[in-house]
């Protein structure tokens, strides 16, 4: 979960560092006019800048093989940053920064239209769009795609057997595909899609208008499209509201409080704090829904960062009964602060607390506990029919009787 971090004036801060440039190039050529202390923390660290420097020249002067010094600089800020045992902190080196940029604000893919789990045997289909490649392939939820082309997806990273499926528009791609006992290969033309951060239908329990809303990524503008969808399930007579957060792995800490006030019209909704900023308390922003609408948040252990903000926001709160299993238990959020170099740093700088003062991780960048279901109900990614779905049409549907 990402925190924007709020920028002081460049004026006071050109100035400011000016002072600071000319005080170091005065005291580091004459640093036996400085007190002990502070003379022992200027020579330490002009000498670590040395010894860096030193062995940066060495490797590149005299190794046996020639290595560029940006190679050696990318590397050796990834290790340090590995370093810190963080699995939420990375080093991006310029190239992978704008990969990134362009992953997390383009809608835009390539691809068949599918959202799948990784498993050992494949990926999972947890998710056909509607209207895509793999829908009109007849690719259904709980498939599991073994191989592409002649490449097996056994015991593969996602992110390999993903990047085989996805390609340019208009091109083909071959696809094995258990379903069950029984095995086919299908080739599927890829397309141009836009991936719906947010969904919504309505789903008819017994004769009770119930609406569904989906949010699958926290990204800029999720709060507004949340809001639209409640609007869409609601003008079409919706008598209650199930937001589904399942394998949401959370995103930006501001939308997370956007999504929060659709449904909650006022008090805290999270707070953070950090070692280098205070502590900072989020609002609700005044324009909710009717808080009468009885509603449910159905969440699993991919419920992440984020998408926790917003559960447990909802149930401290009393807005909304949480169904589904444990959520994944991450207690910190990050900033991503760009680099002279045109690469980035995405590092953990504080921990976020619910309304009641509960942080979900466990201690640091530790996973916690993460929030426990009020219902508990699980769907597996084999099944055809979704039970936690079911189970939280029933729930809500039992605040209307």
């Amino acid at each position: 979960m990402y925190a924007r971090r709020q920028r002081s004036p460049w004026g006071p801060r050109l100035l400011v560092g000016l002072v600071v440039l000319f005080v170091g190039v005065w005291f580091g050529g004459h640093p036996s006019w400085l007190p002990s202390l502070i003379r022992s923390a200027f020579v330490s660290q002009s000498s670590n800048d040395k010894l860096v420097n030193q062995v940066l020249g060495l490797i590149q002067r005299d190794y046996y093989r020639k290595v560029p010094r940006a190679q050696l600089v990318n590397q050796g800020l990834a290790a340090a940053v590995q370093s810190l045992d963080d699995p939420y902190s990375h080093y991006y080196d310029p190239a992978e920064y704008q990969s990134f940029q362009n992953t997390d604000t383009d809608p835009h893919d390539s691809g068949i239209g599918v959202d799948i789990l990784p498993t050992a045997a494949g990926l999972q289909v947890r998710e056909v769009f509607a209207g895509s490649p793999a829908a009109k392939a007849d690719v259904s939820r709980g498939d599991l795609i073994v191989a592409v082309g002649s490449t097996s997806l056994a015991h593969r990273s996602s992110t390999f057997a993903a990047s085989l499926i996805q390609g340019r528009s208009g091109t083909k791609v071959t696809l094995t595909i258990r379903r069950g006992r029984q095995m086919r290969r299908v080739t599927i033309v890829r397309a141009n899609l836009v991936v719906p951060v947010a969904a919504s239908r309505i789903l008819d329990y017994h004769g009770v208008k119930l609406g569904y809303v989906e949010l699958t990524s926290f990204t800029q503008g999720s709060g507004d499209e949340v809001r639209q969808q409640v609007r869409n399930v609601l003008s079409k007579g919706a008598k209650g509201i199930i937001l589904d957060l399942r394998h949401n792995g959370g995103g930006l800490l501001e939308e997370a409080v956007n999504v929060a006030s659709v449904f909650i019209a006022n008090g805290t909704i999270v707070s953070t704090d950090g070692r280098a900023q205070p502590r900072e308390v989020y609002m609700a922003r005044n324009d909710a829904i009717a808080t009468s609408q009885p509603m449910v948040v159905l969440v699993d252990s991919g419920t992440a960062s984020a998408a926790e903000i917003v559960t447990g926001a909802l149930k401290d709160r009393g807005r909304a009964t949480v169904v589904g299993a444990h959520t994944y238990g991450k207690g910190v959020f990050q900033e991503i602060e760009q680099l002279s170099n045109g690469g980035a740093l995405d590092f953990t700088v504080g921990e976020y607390f619910t309304p009641n003062g509960q942080n979900l991780g466990g201690g640091g960048v530790k996973r916690g506990p993460g929030i426990q279901p009020t219902v508990y109900a699980y769907t597996k990614p084999t099944a055809k029919t979704d039970n936690a779905l079911t189970t939280a049409e029933r729930t809500v549907a039992a605040k209307l009787q």
